[in-house]
């Protein structure tokens, strides 16, 4: 009778423990599956290409590799003196157009004062030569003030300043170093602009809508960091399709029978992150869509799949 009653109980032991592997291995699978989470997630941010707007030889360098800098912060100046020099001569050139300018117009109002006393006979000839000479001073006036105001300009692009927020990478300038316009030297991140990239399977999309609440676990980081959905990507490449002759669609006649769920990009906004948590562009993350307080995925599978159903 006993060993009846052992056989019993170990039969009904190892079918509970088998039924409660299968139970949780069903949730994970369901999990895995439906619940919108993805382990391919990036830090991102927009990268300020840091390029000079004039040519030059570089006088002085203010900051150093991965400095903070405020925008409008000089980064490093340019020697000056050429574009003092050619504003000075900007502005004499200037001072002489307007010279040119009042002779030709006192030119012009003595000889329209003239032909409008008919004291001294003026010929149309000459009255269209002294106009023609004052409409030209005044075009070369202003051309003056352009040039004048370009070599300014140069002037004051020789000092190079930060367009946003954020810190300095790759930056190598020394004094001495000479610069070419519009040719990059550094980047400058915008950490206004740091957000978390999170490539979800398209089999995913369904449980995931722009407002909901997101956690963001960083390789390496202990705590979660949160923040929500900012938007979902609105196409992806296709890389079966591509444009032939006539931009005609040149679509691939193969067709694989293994079908991969395409990964698409959803933008997660971060809810003032810590400052001590180093948010550097290009760091890997998992993405959870919908967590609970410590930022773990609810299980919520029967609602969710409810809910998409609907």
């Amino acid at each position: 009778m006993k060993a009846a009653i052992a056989k019993l109980i170990g039969f009904l032991f190892t079918t509970a423990l088998t039924a409660a592997a299968i139970f949780v291995g069903w949730r994970l699978w369901a999990y895995y599956e439906e619940e919108p989470w993805t382990r391919d997630g990036r830090v991102r941010a927009e990268v300020v290409a840091v390029a000079p707007d004039v040519s030059g030889l570089v006088s002085e360098v203010l900051v150093h590799d991965n400095q903070r800098v405020r925008k409008g912060d000089i980064l490093f100046r340019i020697d000056r003196k050429r574009f003092e020099l050619a504003l000075r001569q900007a502005e004499a050139t200037v001072a002489n157009r307007i010279a040119a300018l009042e002779v030709a117009s006192q030119d012009f109002k003595r000889y329209r004062t003239l032909d409008a006393k008919n004291n001294i006979a003026v010929s149309k000839q000459q009255l269209e030569n002294v106009t023609g000479q004052q409409a030209q001073a005044q075009a070369v006036y202003e051309q003056a003030l352009a040039e004048r105001d370009l070599a300014r300009l140069n002037l004051e692009r020789s000092e190079v300043r930060a367009s946003v927020n954020g810190p300095m990478t790759n930056f190598e300038l020394r004094p001495g170093s000479y610069v070419t316009a519009g040719k990059a030297i550094a980047a400058l991140v915008d950490e206004d602009s740091l957000h978390v990239d999170g490539y979800f399977e398209e089999t995913k999309l369904p449980m995931i809508r722009v407002g909901d609440r997101a956690a963001v676990h960083l390789m390496g980081e202990r705590r979660a960091l949160f923040g929500h959905v900012e938007g979902i990507a609105a196409g992806i490449e296709d890389r079966d399709r591509s444009s032939g002759v006539n931009l005609l669609a040149n679509v691939n006649p193969t067709f694989n029978w293994v079908r991969l769920a395409q990964r698409v990009p959803v933008r997660i906004a971060l809810d003032r992150p810590p400052p001590d948590v180093p948010l550097v562009a290009g760091r890997t993350a998992t993405v959870v869509i919908g967590p609970d307080k410590e930022g773990n995925a609810t299980f919520s599978f029967f609602s969710r799949a409810g809910s998409a159903r609907q």
